[in-house]
């Protein structure tokens, strides 16, 4: 039943969890995959003033053996994505120039029909520590149908333009990057996610194209951004993360927001 997935919180690999999810059940799928940002091996990042190490991305779920292991695990993640679909649904995908060429390309062979690729461009950026090239100061979402026959997807026009600068509902979103309060730290005041994604990001994706009281899926959910917007806007999710101290924190984002919601929100863990 679809009761079974509505505000749902997986705990598993969402390649082994996938297939047991129904077909057409989401209006909207967010995917904000690996950018496979992994440094040449013994290569840090240096600040020049101070002589210290920028943190980067190091997690294991980051690393792969090569550019044909990537593709393969996207198009696997994308098969089962677009089943998981509503034949009018749409599809988000996150990421920079490190990966996103090659998901589009992806996309295209598979028959995924682009409708926009928007560009986040963030009004706090991290510098480049280098000096030897421009600041990576944009990350791209990639906004698809299932196949070009698909007309009566959902997108809120007027939504679209509020959050435009200029006349029209345009595809540049400035914004700040996931800092402040809103950073989830560990007991250690480390980031609990290097690539925490900021609530306003994906407010804006769930307004405009998520109905309300539609369900917004993410397979690879992080710290639960996803979620927690969702139901701030009265929308529903589905979600799944691999990593435990993720899944923590979804909770309690979760439960922060709204006390009596913890209850609700079901946990298991990878099939065996």
């Amino acid at each position: 039943m679809l009761s079974e997935w509505i505000d749902k919180i997986i705990h598993g690999d969402a390649l082994e969890v996938m297939p047991s999810i129904p077909s057409e059940i989401a209006d909207v799928v967010f995917w904000d995959p690996p950018y496979y940002l992994q440094l040449p091996k013994g290569k840090k990042l240096r600040r020049w003033k101070t002589l210290t190490d920028v943190s980067g991305v190091d997690e294991d779920w980051d690393k792969f053996s090569s550019f044909q292991e990537y593709d393969d695990f996207i198009e696997k993640n994308l098969t089962h994505l677009r089943r998981i679909m509503k034949n009018n649904g749409t599809i988000w995908i996150m990421g920079s120039y490190h990966n996103i060429h090659r998901i589009g390309k992806i996309m295209q062979d598979m028959g995924f029909w682009i409708l926009n690729d928007v560009i986040w461009y963030k009004t706090n950026p991290m510098p480049n520590w280098t000096g030897v090239r421009f600041t990576n100061a944009i990350e791209f979402l990639i906004w698809a149908v299932k196949d070009k026959s698909v007309k009566k997807y959902y997108f809120d026009k007027a939504k679209a333009k509020e959050y435009s600068e200029d006349k029209i509902a345009s595809c540049v979103w400035r914004l700040p990057i996931c800092n402040g309060k809103e950073r989830l730290k560990d007991h250690n005041n480390q980031k609990v996610h290097p690539t925490q994604k900021p609530e306003a990001l994906l407010e804006r994706v769930i307004n405009v194209s998520v109905p309300v009281g539609g369900l917004i899926f993410d397979p690879m959910a992080g710290t639960g951004t996803t979620a927690v917007v969702a139901k701030k806007l009265d929308r529903h999710f589905l979600v799944i993360e691999k990593e435990e101290k993720y899944v923590n924190a979804i909770y309690r984002r979760l439960h922060t927001l709204n006390g009596d919601l913890i209850s609700h929100i079901h946990t298991t863990t990878k099939p065996d």
